[in-house]
């Protein structure tokens, strides 16, 4: 007979071994019911299996999940979600050549076509250089930078050579340079995915108001699949803010990314 010690081993060894198997079917019966033209059971099957996974489990997981869901809303027709779940899908996997392909393809199918005049073009390429790489990519190149910066400056100190003691100084103020930049951008990305505050309008048209209520002046339309940007909340409305134009319109008219 089994000692309790050995039967919990034995309990918690089989449940490891179980768990990655029936994910992997339930993964399988998705993509089964896609393959199939079952596009809206698919995408439910892709929304349970993304709702079972923690958040920062298995990013590329999630991803490929999120990625998947937006091919089966699209096949359905239903842009915003489609949409939502590439950029999902890209906040993941920031490197993901599928996923941009086709939200891309999916955003040339909205109505609206709102640019930011307002915005620098050097902030849009930092901003679009920032989400090349995740936050954990970003921390990690910071760190080793600055591990390069403080072995130069050891070099620096402690060389006999002339040349190598400038080499070891300029190559250390470039890694420290560097290693700046990219904890900007770890933190950059911190406070973005922190703060949810881009969203998609999940509604087919939509008037934002002037003043968070019913009987505010209608300022402007935005349509199904429009990403926008939250500025603020208040009860159930937020102003949001589109292009260069700013408005106020309920929460449940749009999703969080």
């Amino acid at each position: 007979m089994k000692k309790p010690f050995q039967i919990l081993i034995a309990t918690c060894l089989s449940f490891f071994v179980l768990c990655p198997v029936s994910a992997q079917t339930t993964f399988a019966d998705a993509n089964a019911l896609y393959a199939e033209g079952e596009y809206a059971q698919a995408a439910e099957a892709y929304r349970a299996l993304i709702a079972e996974y923690p958040a920062e489990s298995n990013r590329e997981t999630l991803a490929l999940l999120q990625y998947n869901l937006g091919n089966a809303c699209f096949k359905q027709g239903e842009l915003a979600q489609s949409i939502l779940a590439y950029e999902r899908a890209l906040r993941l996997k920031p490197n993901y050549k599928d996923a941009k392909y086709n939200l891309e393809f999916a955003q040339s199918k909205i109505i609206d076509n709102i640019s930011d005049t307002q915005a620098f073009f050097l902030s849009n390429w930092a901003k679009a250089f920032r989400n090349l790489l995740a936050e954990n990519t970003w921390l990690w190149f910071s760190v080793g930078l600055f591990v390069l910066f403080l072995a130069g400056a050891m070099v620096f100190l402690l060389g006999h050579e002339t040349w190598l003691r400038k080499t070891a100084f300029y190559i250390g103020w470039l890694a420290l340079l560097f290693s700046i930049w990219s904890g900007a951008n770890a933190t950059s990305l911190h406070r973005r995915d922190a703060a949810r505050a881009e969203a998609v309008i999940t509604q087919g048209i939509v008037n934002a108001k002037s003043s968070p209520d019913r009987s505010g002046t209608d300022l402007f339309t935005v349509h199904e699949g429009t990403k926008v940007e939250i500025r603020e909340t208040l009860g159930t409305w937020c102003n949001i803010r589109v292009g260069n134009n700013e408005g106020w319109m309920p929460l449940n008219n749009l999703e969080r990314i």
